[in-house]
């Protein structure tokens, strides 16, 4: 049966692309992963890499077609034995990349859980605790962490003047990631501007205002493009409260996608977390649900310091409930037990909430009882939200999707280290990014982050020594 091929979404926020060219031609033999057409954007030109081997059996969007809807059929693969006779049969379900292969069978475990000390109470069940921010009763809405953030940004902009967005493509553009749709059109082009392409220029110039009193929020189009503005963020947002005495502050928030993406490359896909949270002088925050991200944002633009806001782009299409209150604001420093269990702590920010998640929900099926910390702050790091977890648990993994040396799960090791040693059954795990720069293939992406599987894996080893 022919298969078609789609015009890829090359991110999250892709809509539409230009088919530049076809590097194969109709009756051409391709074999899986063979780059086949290339694809503009604005942002960027990208190949596309065939998912099926077979016969190129017919071009359907010309070379140099522009405004090419995502997911619009742009050719079709004819399997081995067919012919161009067959392309007017139904064809098969599209596909954009190759289907994962199915995970081996885990080991299966030959014990339970190791008995746990007296110290720790039997499991509960997976609950999340409540939100000390949420008066019970209140009413959710649902939205995407993408409008969690824009309304975030608006209702500070409406609550105090001094209040402003600026960045690259943030106005006319309405935001790389449309993060920033609506504001220019409700508080104009003096509070919502767009600056040239100079990161370390308009990071300082954005420094400069808030030395002055007013409260910039600093849009990166991703925290990769903040390298040119480091000596401006660490040397004189971080520091300048400390060199002046005390006498000039910099309340300034920097916010922007931070992590891997899909298929940006090395230079595109660096997690940044344990960077700027090793930096005195600095807050940082990285949440994972829509709720936090507009309550954290909130936090932040009010905080007096300055603030680096770590996003994610392959959460901003993501939605969950925000609580439908006038000033929904998520205090800075305090992490949140998201799944409450008895045999193991699961610790993580942003998108390695991702894996923690699915894998305690994996684990719960062996009956180990995982819980889950959110940690939402890097810097200030709520110590002591993990360390009463681990007294309770006896045991910790650790998942971030940055490198592990000197990472952000060393340092939650460390602490636990030192203030919860006598009560580890065993040395607590770390699930990381793999030590190599990202790569572009697909499917080497996928095996440079962690996966729930090494995460449920980790959590058996602590489990069962």
């Amino acid at each position: 049966m022919p298969i078609q091929v789609l015009m890829p979404a090359l991110s999250p926020t892709m809509e539409k692309g230009n088919l530049s060219k076809w590097l194969k031609k109709e009756g051409e033999a391709i074999k899986s992963g063979d780059v086949i057409a290339e694809i503009e954007t604005d942002k960027a030109t990208m190949e596309v890499e065939a998912t099926d081997e077979g016969t190129l059996g017919k071009i359907l969007i010309p070379e140099g077609t522009a405004d090419v809807a995502v997911n619009t059929p742009i050719a079709t693969i004819l399997a081995d034995g067919e012919s161009a006779s067959d392309l007017g049969k139904p064809t098969a379900p599209a596909r954009q990349e190759k289907a994962a292969e199915s995970a081996p069978p885990a080991a299966e475990a030959k014990s339970s859980p190791a008995p746990k000390p007296e110290h720790a109470p039997a499991a509960p069940k997976a609950v999340a605790e409540p939100d000390p921010e949420v008066p019970e009763g209140t009413e959710m809405v649902t939205m995407t962490i993408r409008e969690a953030l824009r309304d975030a940004m608006a209702e500070e902009m409406r609550r105090d003047p001094d209040v402003f967005v600026m960045g690259e493509e943030v106005a006319e553009y309405q935001g790389a990631y449309k993060v920033t749709q609506g504001l220019l059109q409700e508080f104009g082009a003096k509070r919502v501007i767009d600056t040239p392409i100079t990161e370390h220029g308009f990071a300082g110039v954005g420094i400069g205002a808030a030395m002055a009193g007013l409260k910039p929020i600093v849009e990166f189009m991703t925290f990769n493009f903040a390298m040119q503005a480091m000596d401006q963020l660490i040397n004189s947002a971080a520091k300048t409260l400390y060199m002046s005495g005390g006498q000039m502050g910099c309340s300034i928030v920097f916010r922007g996608p931070n992590g891997a993406a899909a298929r940006v490359a090395a230079q595109h896909s660096q997690d940044y977390s344990a960077w700027y949270s090793q930096v005195p002088g600095l807050k940082v925050i990285a949440p994972f649900s829509a709720a936090d991200y507009k309550g954290l944002l909130k936090a932040a633009i009010r905080d007096p310091n300055p603030v680096i806001f770590l996003e994610n782009e392959m959460l901003y299409g993501h939605s969950g409930p925000v609580p439908k209150l006038d000033d929904y604001v998520v205090p800075i420093g305090k992490a949140r037990v998201v799944r409450t269990g008895g045999h193991v702590t699961i610790v993580s920010w942003s998108n390695g909430m991702s894996y923690a998640l699915k894998a305690a929900d994996e684990l719960a099926k062996e009956g180990i009882e995982a819980e889950v910390i959110d940690l939402r702050t890097l810097r200030p790091m709520d110590t002591e939200t993990i360390i009463a977890s681990v007294k309770k648990t006896g045991r910790a993994v650790t998942v971030e999707e940055g490198w592990q040396q000197n990472g952000v799960g060393s340092e939650i090791a460390a602490r636990i280290m030192e203030h919860a040693f006598d009560y580890l059954d065993a040395p607590v795990m770390r699930v990381s990014g793999k030590d190599v720069p990202m790569p572009y293939a697909a499917n080497l992406e996928k095996l440079a982050l962690p996966s729930a599987a090494e995460v449920v894996e980790a959590a058996k080893a602590v489990c069962y020594r």
